[in-house]
């Protein structure tokens, strides 16, 4: 039988699995690369089977997967899939998302919601549930997301937006509530904290790409996806109880 210590010798001499939901968009490839720079195992996670291909083709070395991440059972097939491939997980970066707005609180459309509340909570909640105890067990795990300024500030257009990002914001935390619980928080048993959920807080990202198509734009406190990549890549040296449960402001 296979304890949480043995669990941990094993993982602490292979490299870290993680996985990355959202991979193909631009943030997710700067992740990508950076993970991979640092020695780690990468799942690629996207829904578009064409992308997953082209990012593949441009990272050697990383594993792709197709999957519908608001489908429970998917989920659930993605985790046998990869442990049968890398073996525990150790890291999840969820980057889906997306943006829709309205004009005033009034026009906010149910449609919007339901794209918003499934591309991004639903996925979020899918695959923290199904990779926690993954995560709780590693000896390095990271839960990690990336919200916007306006959870904590929303106007009225992009009031849905916020709200599903608060929701987010307040599902990881209720993540770290559970790693803290599990371990250095233990009522009769504590022990190092070894795992940690974190948010990441931005007024927007940026890429080259954005700055490409708009050369003589600023583009004033926004966040470049590498230096994302470099801040999440950075969560696997760090001490997790010195990163549970934090927001983490960049930009």
């Amino acid at each position: 039988m296979t304890t949480t210590n043995d669990h941990n010798d094993v993982a602490s001499t292979r490299p870290l699995n993680i996985v990355v939901a959202g991979s193909t968009s631009a943030a997710g490839q700067a992740v990508v690369t950076a993970l991979l720079k640092a020695g780690a195992k990468v799942a690629a996670v996207d829904l578009d089977a064409a992308r997953l291909e082209v990012l593949a083709a441009s990272h050697p070395g990383v594993a792709t997967y197709t999957c519908n991440l608001a489908n429970p059972e998917s989920v659930a097939k993605l985790a046998a899939s990869v442990h049968n491939d890398l073996g525990p997980v150790d890291g999840l970066i969820h980057l889906v998302g997306g943006w829709r707005g309205g004009e005033g609180i009034t026009g906010q459309k149910d449609e919007d919601w339901d794209v918003l509340h499934t591309s991004i909570m639903t996925t979020l909640r899918n695959t923290s549930r199904t990779f926690y105890p993954d995560l709780e067990a590693s000896p390095r795990g990271r839960l990690a997301i990336v919200s916007a300024t306006t959870a904590a500030k929303p106007t009225a257009s992009g009031a849905g937006y916020s709200a599903i990002k608060a929701a987010s914001e307040a599902w990881v935390l209720g993540v770290a509530d559970g790693f803290n619980a599990a371990q250095s928080g233990h009522k009769t048993e504590p022990r190092e904290q070894t795992s940690a959920a974190v948010v990441f807080v931005v007024k927007a990202l940026l890429d080259d790409a954005m700055k490409d198509a708009a050369p003589h734009r600023k583009f004033p406190g926004y966040t470049h996806v590498n230096e994302l990549a470099e801040h999440i890549a950075a969560l696997f040296t760090a001490p997790a109880a010195d990163l549970n449960g934090t927001r983490q402001h960049l930009g």
